[in-house]
């Protein structure tokens, strides 16, 4: 049986495969192991598939199953030589304790794995083994979409009603991981497949060795789904890191984006999103990902428990319910203390479960009669609001409109409770100058009625799209094309001679005079003084 190195189906007499168009003519490169070679007397390992650090994974044929399945090869590299075309590690006498360390976690993180199989969104893993002076794990294969390309073909963004059956069983899985003791701190979308059934599959197991900084392994780290402590040498690692790569890979999953990269925003911790991504998702949900997505540790959710709470239900409807169980015990409470006063706790049972149906039918409704995002807060009719505002004297939404972007900001920091989303599309205004908030949804002064945490998308203005050209001339050219930069316009020069204007300062516009309207963004191209020439001819301008 001749099988293709590149897909493990048969390919007769044929170097280039029918079926992959893999060429089986060349050899693996080292130091990955020979094709061709047979592992535990039953695996053919075929081509490399990917590789880290830690491991790299092979596609491979089990003779005994006739199943295609994965080699994974523990590889740490740096740390040992393999010689081309051979199968076995030479390890540094310097490197043999740190190998041997790094090997005894490896192999131990996936037995857990392993134990782990009840779960769908893990791998299975049929078999762990040592060979060639290394570990190898066998995987299952499957046939599996790219959750990216998965998401790019449902328009570019999954809507909530469809990524909540996707996530809720990876947040499960991750869940029972570090019960375990163990993570996987790689979660994002190039780590992630969905299955022909609609399930996802997590991949890129290793680790935490592999997924910080700071340890003799070359970490490998995943941009704008890594959390900002990955990146701090021998770091702790732990669920709240974990829940900030699912909280970005669930942003990715709802808006087609990933954050920026957890650097940059420890100087800006921003998150960009579109007013209509904002209005189109439950606004408990943005605010459960904003939550996730903390830039500071002691900000962000803390548990799986919590993770799932608050994307499962918002706020108002979560304190309502706790009132309810309150409630609940208290009368339990009291028929314990004496018989025939209170209610029973049959009684109280039947009761609370009374009132959660009318608490959710009324949440039912009201979700259905307002705009999506806003959910958590009062009638948003601007009439209904102020014919109410006389009554309503608890907490409001906070006003940032007619602030600059950096002053709403440190507003809301300061506030504490408030998350601002800086919508990607910017508008011009005559009323707002460049740089200010000129819109933010929801509303500045609507009744705040639900606790906790919110989120508030902005709008910054351009400013005019119409600016009168100022005065120019007797500008050095650095000064002039400065000014005009700074209001949005684009600069070019020409330079001609002139008794008028000494040599390097402006003489003004080619094509307009000062005073002129000309839309943001446009060229303009300015005329710059050569001095006067030194013939006759000298131009007079």
């Amino acid at each position: 049986m001749s099988l293709c190195m590149g897909c493990m189906r048969e390919i007769g007499d044929h170097v280039e495969c029918p079926s992959c168009g893999f060429d089986n003519s060349k050899g693996q490169h080292s130091p990955f192991l020979p094709y061709g070679t047979i592992l535990h007397g039953r695996y053919i390992v075929g081509s490399v598939i990917d590789t880290n650090g830690e491991s790299s994974r092979y596609i491979a044929f089990d003779k005994q199953t006739g199943d295609v399945v994965i080699v994974c090869e523990f590889l740490p590299m740096g740390l040992f030589e393999r010689e081309h075309d051979q199968t076995n590690l030479h390890i540094r006498f310097e490197n043999d304790d740190t190998f041997k360390k790094l090997m005894s976690d490896f192999i131990s993180y996936f037995r857990t794995i392993a134990e782990l199989k009840d779960f769908s969104a893990l791998i299975k893993i049929h078999n762990i083994f040592q060979e060639n002076n290394t570990a190898y794990v066998i995987e299952e294969n499957q046939d599996l979409i790219p959750f990216e390309e998965y998401v790019e073909r449902s328009n570019g963004h999954l809507d909530w009603d469809i990524a909540r059956p996707l996530f809720m069983p990876v947040i499960s899985a991750l869940e029972a991981m570090h019960r375990r003791g163990l993570g996987h701190y790689a979660i994002s979308p190039k780590n992630m497949y969905v299955t022909a059934y609609g399930k996802i599959k997590i991949a890129g197991f290793a680790t935490a060795n592999e997924r910080k900084r700071g340890t003799a392994l070359k970490s490998q780290l995943y941009s704008g789904c890594a959390a900002p402590e990955q990146y701090e040498n021998n770091f702790p690692i732990d669920s709240i890191t974990e829940i900030y790569g699912i909280s970005a890979t669930m942003f990715y999953a709802l808006t087609g984006n990933l954050p920026a990269n957890a650097k940059e925003r420890m100087t800006d911790s921003r998150l960009l999103m579109s007013t209509s991504t904002v209005k189109r998702l439950p606004p408990h949900v943005v605010t459960a990902i904003a939550n996730g997505l903390q830039v500071k540790r002691e900000n962000r959710i803390s548990d799986f428990d919590e993770l799932r709470s608050q994307l499962s239900v918002s706020h108002t409807a979560q304190a309502i319910q706790e009132e309810i169980s309150r409630t609940a015990n208290m009368n339990v409470n009291k028929a314990d203390k004496g018989r025939g006063r209170g209610m029973s706790p049959r009684a109280a049972g039947f009761l609370a479960a009374f009132i959660t149906l009318i608490v959710v039918g009324a949440l039912a409704v009201l979700f259905v009669m307002q705009n999506p995002l806003q959910g958590v807060f009062a009638n948003n009719n601007n009439d209904a609001t102020e014919a109410s505002s006389e009554k309503w004297t608890g907490p409001t939404v906070p006003n940032y409109v007619g602030m600059t972007l950096k002053d709403a900001a440190a507003a809301a920091e300061e506030a504490g409770t408030i998350t601002l989303f800086r919508e990607t599309e910017e508008s011009y205004s005559d009323k707002y100058a460049e740089g200010v908030v000129m819109e933010q949804s929801p509303k500045g002064g609507e009744k705040l009625t639900a606790s906790g945490d919110i989120s508030i998308s902005v709008k910054i203005s351009k400013g005019k799209q119409m600016r009168e050209l100022p005065d120019i001339k007797d500008m050095t050219v650095d000064t002039a094309a400065k000014q005009l930069a700074n209001q949005g316009f684009v600069v070019d020069a020409e330079y001609q001679y002139s008794k008028k204007v000494d040599d390097g300062m402006a003489i003004g516009y080619k094509d307009y005079k000062p005073g002129d309207t000309v839309e943001y963004g446009s060229t303009l191209t300015i005329i710059i003084s050569k001095g006067e020439e030194a013939t006759k001819n000298t131009s007079e301008n």
